[in-house]
């Protein structure tokens, strides 16, 4: 699907804006963002003020704004990274597409620009098929289809919830790998896209993805944060916690989610050092989460999204919530983030 295909009206492009010139950033991806809507959140704590060229359908939000829409209480939600979630709670569109700032257009094996907008939108409209792995990946690639001895009672598949994409240079790598193997990047672009198997967890990254918002735009939370982080916060710890919110809700609900393509290309940003002391006790914390999410098992009165979004905020206090402060305080940001999508959402 190219970008001429795609219906640009129910598209809006995400994207939180950590550093204030956005010039090298926008013009690099105005191949591919031109015709569609922008989103463009300020992170609350950058002091300067944004450098946007001209030429692009765009509204920004800083934190004034977000003091005016969500009040100035619940408006340090969405700093540092997290300023990306303020973009998808007032969005209006069906899908949203989440670049960072530090990301550009990739190259694909022939030398040609990837067009991650498109490919992402393709990755949602076609469908998902968590029940049974196909060895081809995505059936509904061009070029694929469905192997030999899979149903085919499975294969008109579920409704795609989530696209991940990928990137090359900086690996997605933890801290401690990354202070151990400095000079490692991801020079691999793998040409596949494939749904995760249902009922299995994956981290995900907030830096290149992209979701169907009226199937699953509140479980998209930012919500398990380090306690006493104060001003400088690590978001690699809340966009992997909410991700697993996102597939153990998709996989309650029948949805799927996809990664692979689309790539991009990431810039160097950070001390791997500096990171590993600063996230050390946020992978702790992912040691105790994942056992939870695997034996979680969400009541079938949950029907909604947002009722999904409760019940394991519940379950993560109860079952959680004595081992660290900080799984207290994230079933409370997730309770506090549904009343404000409840309420941003039925103003509209």
């Amino acid at each position: 699907m190219s970008s001429a295909e795609i219906n640009k009206n129910e598209v809006d492009i995400v994207i939180g804006a950590l550093n204030a010139d956005l010039t090298s950033f926008l013009t690099s991806w105005r191949p591919f963002f031109t015709g569609f809507h922008l989103i463009v959140v300020k992170d609350p704590e950058l002091k300067e003020e944004l450098s946007i060229p001209e030429g692009f359908d765009l509204d920004v939000y800083s934190k004034t704004d977000m003091d005016k829409i969500v009040g100035a209480s619940n408006s340090t939600m969405f700093s540092g990274y997290s300023c990306r979630y303020f973009g998808y709670l007032i969005s209006k569109k069906k899908y949203i597409v989440s670049i960072d700032d530090d990301c550009v257009p990739a190259k694909d094996l022939k030398g040609f620009l990837v067009d991650a907008v498109s490919q992402h939108v393709t990755n949602l409209e076609n469908p998902a098929t968590p029940l049974f792995f196909n060895t081809l990946y995505d059936p509904y690639c061009e070029g694929a289809d469905f192997v030999r001895g899979y149903p085919f009672s499975l294969r008109s598949g579920v409704p795609c919830a989530a696209s991940c994409g990928l990137w090359l240079n900086l690996a997605d790598l933890d801290a401690p790998t990354q202070a151990l193997k400095t000079e490692q990047r991801n020079t691999s672009y793998v040409d596949a896209v494939m749904t995760v198997p249902a009922k299995a967890m994956l981290p995900i990254s907030g830096i290149n993805i992209a979701f169907n918002r009226e199937l699953v735009g509140p479980a998209m939370v930012p919500a398990l944060r380090l306690a006493g982080e104060g001003k400088v916060r690590w978001e690699t710890l809340e966009d992997v916690w909410g991700g697993m919110c996102l597939k153990h809700i998709s996989d309650h609900l029948g949805y799927g989610v996809k990664t692979g393509l689309p790539y991009v290309w990431r810039n160097e940003r950070g001390d791997a050092v500096e990171s590993l002391r600063k996230k050390w006790e946020g992978m702790k914390l992912m040691e105790k989460s994942v056992p939870f999410f695997e034996s979680l098992k969400l009541p079938e009165t949950a029907l909604k999204v947002e009722d999904c979004v409760l019940e394991l905020a519940k379950a993560v206090k109860e079952q959680l919530g004595s081992d660290d402060p900080a799984f207290t305080q994230a079933a409370d940001a997730m309770v506090k983030w549904i009343q404000l999508w409840n309420s941003v959402n039925s103003s509209s």
